[in-house]
């Protein structure tokens, strides 16, 4: 091995003689880098012979593995991936010609190497007037149609890239892609699923090579998407910004003065929603975790033996120690009434049976959660069952002069909102408008409430 790698050493240092007659500057063969490799050369010494004298083979996934499992480093892979032979330049063409170097060897090099440069009709006239021929000028404007710019985009793994709108290939594992083009001005975009497309223009120069980061981002999350919480267990929903009128629903006759007027509201962010109200069993795991009470047990679920019912007897303290337990916070009453609403503007989201427990179908008794049918978010027992904790103190004419983006609620009261209304309440009640206003610090039989918030934002 010792001899081999010696016997390397002369053969790098016979090609990088600079005489352009003796092929200065010679690139490395496929087989050179290898035993390069194995010979177990410094890895900055490599890297720096591979950026001096390029290479002349076409790099594969399976040679880059093979150099990496001889020992190869990182900074050799990146240096291979960016090297090719190295082309003439202006000055050295022209010191072929002077140089008296014959056409037809001045021509083999052209051919081989290519150019990095665009040559004018000026220094075309000026090569004639040197001794060039009509065989070396032909080459000469024959490698300048293939003079490219390089640019290696440093992208997510496997993501597809696309040149003036033409599929190029795919990122390598590491995230990379090395493009040729022309020089000028290219649209550059890149795509992933998942991703949002990365999308710019870039310009390509004469024999250059350069480096982009393409950072593709997250889309947001699809509407009606569900994810659970590992930490309580419950499923949440992806809630997309949107606009929507707010209170009194049109045609509505039973609407009260706290209803009033009927206001758009944009929600500019998306956030997640608990698809349930908090489970009696989500409610132990919380208060198991933090050594905290549970709250007295109704008479209709003794001993907290249904672990899906909805929990109840909560203040609207201990609902919002409870989203912050399980990384959200309560909604406002602006994203409850939006997300409630799930795209519909009726005072209901569909017909009362199949939506809701209200007094007159539930025998007054509070049910397991997620037996009616989920609104257009996939949103169960918005209206109906239980009463539900939002996060805003509450005013009877803060509708008046609502803010129209993300309201959320006057900075302080007396009162705190729940809004949905429970089995115990009569049809007339059961209206996504409807709004109850209780003291936080005291729970009921049928107080419950649901978490959100950017809890699953990235």
């Amino acid at each position: 091995m010792k001899l081999r790698f010696l016997i390397l050493m002369v053969f790098l240092a016979v090609i990088a003689q600079p005489a352009l007659s003796q092929e200065a500057n010679k690139p490395l063969g496929k087989d050179q880098v290898t035993d390069l490799v194995k010979a177990g050369m410094e890895t900055p010494e490599l890297v720096k012979l591979i950026r001096e004298h390029g290479v002349d083979f076409d790099l594969t996934d399976d040679y880059l593995q093979g150099l990496r499992n001889a020992g190869a480093k990182e900074p050799v892979i990146q240096a291979l991936r960016a090297a090719r032979p190295k082309p003439l330049s202006k000055e050295q063409v022209l010191q072929l010609v002077a140089g008296h170097v014959p056409s037809a060897r001045a021509t083999m090099l052209v051919e081989q190497r290519g150019i990095n440069f665009l040559p004018d009709e000026g220094y075309l006239n000026t090569l004639r007037l040197a001794g060039a021929d009509d065989t070396l000028i032909a080459a000469l404007r024959a490698a300048s149609a293939a003079v490219t710019g390089e640019l290696t985009v440093v992208t997510s793994p496997d993501a597809e890239v696309y040149l003036d709108g033409e599929p190029r290939g795919k990122a390598s594992a590491l995230g990379e892609f090395t493009l040729n083009a022309k020089p000028g001005a290219h649209a550059l975009k890149v795509s992933l699923k998942g991703k949002k497309d990365f999308e710019q223009e870039i310009t390509f120069a004469p024999q250059q090579a350069s480096r982009i980061q393409a950072r593709l981002e997250d889309v947001g999350a699809s509407p009606g998407r569900v994810r659970e919480n590992p930490k309580d267990g419950l499923k949440y929903v992806w809630i997309p910004p949107g606009t929507f009128m707010m209170g009194c629903s049109p045609g509505d006759n039973e609407c009260r003065a706290d209803e009033k007027p009927s206001h758009q509201v944009t929600i500019t962010k998306g956030f997640w929603l608990g698809q349930t109200v908090v489970t009696v069993d989500a409610y132990k795991r919380f208060a198991a975790a933090i050594g905290r009470q549970m709250p007295d047990f109704p008479d209709f679920n003794n001993g907290w033996a249904n672990g899906n019912m909805p929990i109840v007897n909560v203040n609207w303290d201990d609902a919002q120690a409870y989203c912050g337990w399980m990384g959200g916070r309560l909604p406002t009453e602006a994203e409850w009434e939006y997300a409630a609403r799930g795209g519909s503007t009726e005072a209901r989201y569909g017909n009362l049976d199949e939506i809701s427990w209200y007094d007159q179908n539930s025998g007054k008794q509070t049910r397991d959660v997620a037996q009616k049918r989920p609104n257009g978010f996939g949103l169960y027992d918005l209206l109906g069952t239980v009463w539900q904790w939002v996060n805003d103190w509450y005013d009877q004419n803060y509708y008046q002069n609502s803010p129209s983006q993300d309201p959320s609620g006057p900075t302080s009261g007396q009162f705190r909102v729940l809004r949905s209304v429970s089995v115990g309440n009569l049809p007339s009640d059961v209206r996504v408008s409807d709004r109850l206003r209780r003291n936080p610090a005291k729970g009921a039989t049928l107080f419950s409430f649901r978490c959100g918030g950017e809890v699953f934002a990235r």
